[in-house]
């Protein structure tokens, strides 16, 4: 029997083919994602610990925010054995672009750059500063992003908002750092970084010396108030926080994986089942000359065992090349992730990849492996293999039945039930999703013919003879077309599932912008401090471009036993109040936040105490809760004149503009342009802006998902053309009396071809409709207050490229069709 299935591997070598290509594609993508981490997480590690390697103990503060003193310092300084202890210094620092204002949305950090030993600064072009307190280091991204050059004056703002100008002597690499990744980071001396940022202590203290016993002797001089590290530990935990942020990375890429290889695993199963039925009449030889059920059972196991390793082990090679091409592109666009370490395939990963593909392979052969055991000795003396009949039968009704009921059942308690944007009301979406997707799985074979005549409806008119003889085939083995079809139903209900939702979340997302963002033009600050001069509004409320100009101002104050921030308003903004009422709001009055309401514990009608600057404690009577969701005023909102004799002459945090009906925006926008023009750190934002960033990334992030499912409606098309291919085989006999009987090879192609095409419509309707269920209740599910919509353009395309990439599944099995001998193909039957 061994030596009967590796002939049989042989002799079928080319109808295993493309299940073979499924179980190297499924592979390979996880083996990729595996490979992928564990290079990035290698990079990681080499450099947290090429960093934190130079340091013996580290000293932190247990509080984020929080600062270590300088006479901690001196007190380690002094301890016997310690070489060295430098103290960093970290706070914000604004640089100036060449345009003249503050670069980015956050204030660029600025740090220490300790020359020494304990230099953990990765300098990549250039010098550090040294002890030149007129010299500063960027970060090559700033750097690439703005265009500055080794050379270069840079101006950056210091505490107090005054310009300091420095000259670039060195670029940096932020490394793992994702504070400084997303702020960018500008490095000075010790003394020049204090002066800059105006911090008092330090944000850590890096000490060297002899190990033994030092860790003890930091710890006692620095205090228990702190948090005491040996070198290994700080790596440890860098590198342990660093790969959090890949953790996810990973998980999304393998769930994506786990879609590619269940697609994989229908194929296997229905290339399987073909094959089986096919060799019934050699099976049944097996029989009469004395193969047991067992043997049998056994050869078919083990030819998917060899199929599914030698494919499992091309899966790995696939893997490593999607990997190493990946990191190149990531290197390319200089992604924040450390690409430079060696790609290799770990004995984890090739276990893994080894095993998915085995197992999957083996399981998804299973079923046709048994129903092979079944066949009788007798069928050997038939001289035409018949066709299983399908039968819907009472099992499959109550299954379906059960399934079905469960899933409508559950996606309706979290879309109803539960409150949305809660994570367990999309899981429990998710569930229902599943469990109807069951349903339609065991119903698929009873939905084949209403939808191949559905689907077939068009052609059937359109080619004659061809096209009612592929609508007929099609229909013909509903079990078969069934498992064919749903391989590319998961790919297109995914594909339109996130089509919808992307699509429902920008128009949702816009219109909640549009409430939260109702002006044309935002003047601020990148940390909205009251910074902005009073004189900047009342130019702008003066120009007859403009409709309308408000004014926010804000201050911390403490409120009760809570600092938060406290501010007024002026001009026509709508307070969006949820509970209460804002009519007459003056002295002796406030407007809170919902979220601060119940932080603070209080309703409308209550009394806090505010903490004020000039008038010292007062209490205010909470008049009105705000909702958080849509209001854009300070979160404890008083009245303008009382503000005023509270805290004075506050600058402005924000300034909202509305264009005059008629003016061109560009127009205006030259306008609050040039009032902002002397102020660099006065940023302006326009409701386009705001939009647009909004647009691009979920566009960049529609952009991936559609690429990895690709994937997946890869495979299937592999399923199409490997159904076909196999079916072409099977009705050799029948193509051939076909062509007697005055088939043309053009028609004949044309039939196989209409086939496919149905095939692959069966496939997308039932996944477009799946899709647009569930991504309706998934929106339901995410978002408070959803507009759903569906991208009918987009979700027409999917079924168009659903029938188009079929009839490509099927050029090389109905060209091989057309060219087989009708003699010899009726002889062979």
């Amino acid at each position: 029997m061994l030596k009967t299935a590796l002939a049989g591997l042989r002799a079928h070598r080319l109808r295993l083919l493309l299940t073979s290509l499924a179980i190297m594609l499924g592979v390979g993508f996880i083996a990729g994602t595996f490979v992928l981490n564990d290079t990035i997480d290698a990079g990681f590690s080499q450099r947290v610990t090429a960093d934190a390697g130079k340091v013996d103990v580290a000293v932190l503060t247990k509080k984020a925010g929080d600062e270590l003193p300088e006479e901690v310092l001196e007190r380690i300084r002094a301890l016997p054995g310690v070489t060295e202890a430098q103290g960093l210094i970290r706070g914000p620092a604004p640089v100036l672009g060449k345009d003249g204002k503050t670069i980015g949305y956050a204030p660029t950090t600025a740090l220490s750059i300790t020359p020494g030993p304990l230099d953990r600064a990765d300098i990549v072009s250039g010098t550090g500063p040294g002890t030149d307190d007129q010299a500063a280091v960027l970060d090559k991204n700033t750097a690439k992003a703005e265009g500055f050059r080794l050379g270069d004056t840079i101006t950056v703002l210091d505490a107090e908002q005054a310009r300091h100008r420095f000259r670039l002597v060195g670029l940096l690499d932020p490394g793992v750092d994702q504070e400084l990744s997303f702020t960018g980071a500008v490095g000075f001396t010790s003394a020049t970084a204090r002066r800059m940022t105006g911090e008092k202590g330090y944000r850590e203290i890096d000490v060297a010396g002899p190990a033994a016993g030092l860790k003890q002797a930091v710890a006692a001089a620095a205090g228990g108030a702190y948090t005491v590290k040996t070198g290994d530990e700080l790596a440890g935990d860098l590198a342990k926080a660093a790969g959090a942020d890949t953790q996810m990375l990973t998980l999304g890429l393998l769930l994506f994986g786990v879609v590619a290889m269940m697609v994989a695993a229908l194929v296997i199963y229905n290339t399987f089942n073909i094959l089986v039925a096919q060799r019934t009449r050699e099976m049944a030889l097996l029989r009469c000359i004395g193969a047991t059920r067992g043997q049998v059972f056994g050869s078919i196991l083990l030819e998917s065992a060899v199929v599914g390793l030698l494919a499992s082990a091309l899966g790995l090679v696939i893997g490593y090349g999607l990997a190493s091409l990946t990191l190149t592109v990531l290197g390319a666009v200089e992604a924040p992730l450390p690409t430079d370490a060696t790609v290799a395939l770990t004995p984890v990963t090739i276990a893994i990849g080894l095993a998915v593909g085995l197992v999957v392979t083996v399981c998804a052969a299973l079923l046709p492996a048994r129903s092979a055991t079944r066949v009788p000795p007798i069928a050997a003396l038939r001289s035409q293999v018949e066709e299983q009949t399908f039968r819907t039968g009472l099992v499959r009704i109550g299954f379906t039945t059960l399934f079905l009921v469960a899933g409508i059942a559950t996606t309706c308690v979290g879309v109803f039930a539960l409150t949305p944007g809660q994570e367990i009301s999309l899981f429990v979406v998710m569930a229902g999703g599943v469990l109807t997707f069951l349903a339609v799985l065991i119903l698929g074979p009873v939905l084949v013919k209403p939808l191949s005549a559905l689907a077939g409806w068009i052609p059937r008119r359109l080619f004659g003879v061809p096209g009612r003889l592929a609508v007929d085939n099609s229909g013909r083995n509903p079990k078969r077309a069934a498992t064919t079809t749903v391989a590319l139903t998961i790919g297109v209900t995914l594909m339109t599932l996130i089509s919808v939702v992307t699509a429902s979340t920008r128009l949702t997302m816009t219109s909640k912008l549009d409430d939260q963002f109702p002006i044309d033009y935002m003047l601020s600050s990148q940390e909205r401090d009251s910074v902005i001069p009073r004189s900047v509004a009342e130019e702008l409320r003066g120009r007859p471009e403009l409709a309308s100009v408000a004014q926010m101002r804000e201050v911390k104050a403490k409120v009760g036993d809570e600092r938060l921030d406290v501010g007024t308003y002026s001009g026509a903004i709508e307070p969006y109040i949820s509970t209460g009422s804002m009519t007459a709001f003056g002295p002796g009055q406030v407007a809170l936040d919902e979220f601060v309401a119940a932080r603070l514990g209080v309703r409308v009608g209550d009394t806090v105490p505010l903490a004020t600057k000039r008038e010292g404690t007062v209490s205010l009577k909470v008049v009105a809760l705000l909702d958080g969701t849509q209001s854009s005023l300070p979160p404890v909102t008083i009245a303008e004149q009382p503000f005023e004799s509270y805290f004075g002459a506050v600058p402005d945090s924000r300034v909202l503009v509305n264009i005059k009906d008629g003016v061109p925006p560009e127009r205006a926008r030259k306008v609050v342009d040039a009032a902002a023009a002397p102020y660099p750190v006065v940023q302006v934002a326009s409701s386009t802006d705001v939009r647009g960033q909004f647009d691009e990334t979920l566009d960049m992030v529609l952009m991936i998902i559609t690429g990895l499912l690709g994937l997946a409606i890869l495979i299937s098309l592999l399923g199409i053309a490997n159904t076909l291919s196999l079916s072409v085989h099977e009705r050799t006999r029948e193509s051939a009396l076909l062509r007697a009987l005055g088939l043309t090879r053009p028609q004949l192609r044309r039939m196989l071809s209409l086939e496919a095409l149905v095939l692959g419509l069966i496939g997308a309707l039932v996944g477009v409709v799946l899709g647009v269920v569930f991504g309706w209740a998934a929106m339901m599910a995410m978002l408070d207050g959803a507009i759903f919509v569906a991208p009918v353009w987009q979700i027409a395309l999917f079924v168009v490229l659903s029938g188009v990439a079929g009839v490509v599944a099927a050029v090389l099995p109905a060209r091989r069709a057309a060219r087989a001998s009708i003699v010899g193909s009726l002889a062979a039957g």
